[in-house]
């Protein structure tokens, strides 16, 4: 089964997207969005308001709470030379919480814009924060792959990396929206629920999400919680080897409380997940379970599911034997959040574990997204888009939605 799936050829998961159909800006009221249905092999289509109705009471809804930084930071050279700086994730200290609480310097992995321009030395700019005046300074250390350690000084304790990102940063919507960041996207491109800051791209399925919504969710009985994945600028990465055994899925970090795994064990390990990184983080749950299984004494910090460990060996445990044992860790360690990462790539060939239904928008052609939605729908991504695609629906981050039911 491994096989077939890392010989999938991506170009099968090509589709004509025209450039008007991509929504650069999300609609007044975010909860009026279409919402296309797939239910067992239809399709039809109605209004994101009427979510409840197709949903039942008892279910499970899991929503991803994580918030989008302001992760690019601009540096003018003497020369003139603008150099962009997009944070990526933390290095030093690596855990996020702890790296935005820094008060007088911290590293990250950053992606560098003009990089030919920053042969060496640091990078400097005068800034205001929180009233007052401060050089912020950047300085390049090692590199890995198209990523670069970047050690953040300031000369202000009082301080942290928080409040210099959320003043001087801005915030990193798209690429292909093709436009520059507006004072608006910083209320629109986040959820209403977002929380925990860390994503440098929305989990844009929950845009949709507004307070009327959720209320009427609560009212339909339908059961919610959330967990966190914090999405990586590699969510935008292109697949561009022929097949996708060439394609090194990112690498994301996840947060998962412990009454999050109680509940789903509540709810018969079955879930609605908002959002393909609900997906990722609720299928990667099954994984660590194994992985504690076999070694019990593995360390936090080493919890991680790799690309190809849902098509490698045989998969023994059921859902809920797998969900106890990580909550055996978790007792153990008196952890009340299991902090991990997964490089997970769910394509056709995958079997879901705990996702049984999903929310989320429209993907760009030859996307390991749409390797996802395929695998999910059992190969009827084709026939959903076409629908899409000739009842005007808005594709991409900002578009329209739908609720997938195999």
């Amino acid at each position: 089964m491994m096989e077939d799936t890392k010989h999938i050829k991506i170009s099968d998961f090509n589709y004509d997207l025209p450039n008007e159909r991509i929504a650069k800006f999300p609609l007044a009221e975010r909860d009026h969005a279409k919402l296309l249905l797939y239910r067992r092999g239809k399709t039809s289509e109605d209004i994101f308001t009427s979510l409840p109705d197709y949903l039942d009471s008892g279910e499970l809804m899991v929503f991803n709470n994580t918030r989008v930084i302001q992760a690019r930071l601009l540096f003018r050279k003497e020369t003139g030379a603008l150099i962009e700086v997009f944070c990526l994730e933390p290095a030093q200290p690596n855990d996020y919480a702890l790296n935005f609480q820094q008060t007088e310097c911290c590293g990250w992995w950053c992606m560098i814009g003009n990089l030919k321009k920053w042969k060496d030395g640091p990078l400097c700019r005068n800034v205001e924060v929180r009233g007052k005046r401060i050089v912020l300074t950047a300085v390049r250390k090692q590199a890995h792959g198209i990523s670069h350690w970047i050690d953040f000084r300031w000369n202000e304790r009082g301080l942290t990396f928080a409040d210099i990102l959320e003043e001087v940063g801005e915030l990193p919507i798209p690429p292909y929206l093709n436009r520059k960041t507006e004072e608006s996207d910083k209320t629109t491109y986040q959820t209403v629920y977002s929380k925990i800051k860390g994503s440098v791209a929305a989990p844009t399925a929950g845009l949709h999400f507004t307070n009327r919504v959720l209320k009427a969710l609560d009212e339909k009985g339908v059961d919610r919680e959330e967990l966190t994945l914090h999405v990586g600028a590699g969510t935008f990465k292109p697949v561009k080897n022929a097949e996708i055994e060439g394609h090194e899925m990112h690498t994301e970090w996840i947060s998962v409380k412990r009454s999050t795994l109680m509940k789903l064990l509540n709810h018969r390990c079955a879930a609605v997940a908002v959002g393909t990184t609900s997906v990722r983080t609720l299928e990667s749950l099954y994984y660590l379970g194994e992985i504690v299984k076999a070694a019990p004494d593995t360390a936090q910090d080493s919890l991680h599911v790799g690309q190809w460990t849902p098509y490698e060996g045989t998969h023994t445990l059921t859902v809920s034997e797998a969900l106890r044992v990580l909550l055996d860790y978790m007792d153990r360690h008196q952890l009340e959040a299991l902090h991990a990462s997964t490089q997970i790539i769910i394509a056709p060939g995958y079997a879901f574990r705990i996702v049984k239904k999903m929310i989320t928008n429209f993907h760009q052609p030859q996307s390991t997204l749409l390797l996802l939605v395929s695998a999910f729908v059992r190969g009827d991504w084709r026939m959903i888009y076409d629908y899409a695609l000739h009842h005007d629906f808005r594709f991409l981050s900002y578009g329209d939605s739908s609720l997938l039911i195999p």
